[in-house]
């Protein structure tokens, strides 16, 4: 019982650490994206 409970912890650790490197992925991807978009607003409202 012991091993089957420490490997459900572990598969749950590797469920979140492959969701926190796709997430962290995203946004480096989509960052600059978002970033233009924001920066294309901000100058259309000084203008």
């Amino acid at each position: 019982m012991r091993s089957e409970r420490g490997q459900g912890m572990i598969e749950y650790a590797l469920i979140l650490v492959l969701i926190a490197v796709v997430v962290i992925v995203l946004l480096i991807i989509l960052g600059n994206q978002v970033a233009n978009v924001f920066c294309n607003i901000s100058g259309a409202i000084g203008q």
